[in-house]
């Protein structure tokens, strides 16, 4: 039997996007966007720059620090056909760290456009990378759903894989822009505090963000910390089952220091730049509930399924909860935290961190959109319509929201 939650049907999370409200490229300068705000069930209309006139001071604001990589490789058959590898995660080693600092070979799990053209087992490209030429080879290993595992092999041991990908990799912008990625989505298509290797699509809520942003929010006593979630090719995956009960979300890997959880436990209010934030956030939660049915030296499962927070009965504080995470961590001589969640977020579920979003606007028939629809509930529906009627930008270079519930 379907509860309530799985019960929702994807077409009534939908409304018309004109082709032309969706921003192809980005502004001049970040934070001269258009900022939506709603604030208990209020609309208004302003720019990003004025970002800390609606946030709660004493607030905490979390980013999600992951980078952008290079992840699209072309490659060219002797006929002429173009195959593009699209680099999704690591499969061995599969660490991105690890996985980056390889020198001869290793495997990822990839997209493969002009599959069909690709008949051998083995493509290669000529590359000079640092002044030195190297030969690239990528070989099927096997396949699988809509995924192909491949080995990439070079012949020199002073190239890392990092170095492949940064000097003949192309940005991954999202295929709805309807056009080839260019010189400035190299800056632009990454926020401008990212740091750590490892996802296939930006946590755009973050790309409006500048110096000047942050330098206004810390004169409010606004804090900030990180945390890391590696975006997927899943953050642009429609939901095609007209029922979400059928939807497989996607998993995400993710990490949060000691630290980063201790902060979350002072703060006044929880403010999540983004949704890649949320589901980090709302996921720490769930662990911690976790930790507290576990025996003593039992070894936490930190992997959260998609519909695991929805069959929970326990109803701890958020401060209960981090605590117990806490615990589990000194105990186990855990400076950060190494997850991955698969949480469906849906119009049923309660929120138990977050309380402020900072978010860009979502396609139809989207998990995103979802998500939106469970933090603020119908209203969504009227904070889409004033956006579309005051000409506001839409998707990953558009323009940006603060949601206060």
């Amino acid at each position: 039997m379907l509860n309530n939650y799985q019960n929702i049907k994807i077409d009534e999370f939908s409304y018309s996007l004109p082709a032309e409200r969706i921003a192809k490229y980005p502004l001049h300068k970040r934070d001269e966007s258009n900022l939506l705000v709603y604030n208990n069930g209020n609309l208004s209309k302003d720019r990003f720059y004025n970002l800390h006139n609606y946030l709660p001071s004493k607030g905490t604001l979390i980013f999600n620090n992951t980078k952008v990589i290079q992840a699209r490789l072309l490659f060219r058959k002797e006929t002429g056909a173009l195959i593009e590898i699209f680099c999704l995660e690591p499969v061995n080693p599969s660490d991105y760290v690890l996985a980056f600092q390889q020198n001869e070979k290793v495997v990822w799990k990839c997209i493969v456009g002009n599959l069909k053209k690709w008949k051998n087992q083995e493509l290669s490209i000529e590359l000079k990378i640092n002044g030195i030429d190297i030969l690239l080879t990528a070989t099927k290993i096997k396949a699988k759903d809509d995924s192909i595992t491949i080995e990439f092999t070079w012949n020199n041991q002073k190239i890392y894989f990092s170095d492949i990908l940064e000097n003949a990799g192309l940005t991954p912008i999202p295929p709805y822009l309807n056009r080839e990625s260019e010189e400035i989505d190299k800056e632009r298509y990454q926020t401008i505090y990212s740091k750590l290797k490892g996802s296939v699509a930006a946590p755009t809520a973050g790309l409006h963000f500048t110096e000047d942003v942050f330098e206004s929010l810390r004169k409010k006593n606004i804090d900030f910390d990180e945390i890391t979630l590696h975006v997927g090719a899943g953050t642009f995956k429609p939901v095609k089952t007209n029922s979400i009960a059928d939807h497989e979300m996607h998993t995400e890997h993710f990490i949060v220091k000691k630290s980063t959880i201790q902060k979350l436990i002072n703060s006044e209010k929880i403010i999540a730049v983004g949704t890649t934030s949320v589901r980090t956030i709302e996921s720490i939660y769930w662990l911690g509930i976790r930790t507290l049915n576990l025996k003593k030296n039992t070894q936490l499962n930190t992997h959260i399924l998609q519909w695991n927070p929805y069959s929970e009965k326990r109803t701890e504080t958020r401060i209960e909860a981090l605590k117990a995470l806490l615990n589990y961590m000194d105990f186990h001589h855990q400076n950060e935290l190494n997850a991955s969640t698969q949480i469906m977020i849906v119009p049923g579920y309660k929120f138990r961190l977050v309380d402020v979003l900072i978010t860009n606007f979502h396609q139809p028939h989207s998990t995103l959109l979802l998500l939106i629809a469970a933090f603020i509930g119908n209203n969504w529906k009227k904070i889409y319509d004033f956006a579309l009627n005051n000409e506001f930008r839409f998707l990953s270079y558009g323009d940006s929201s603060v949601l206060i519930p």
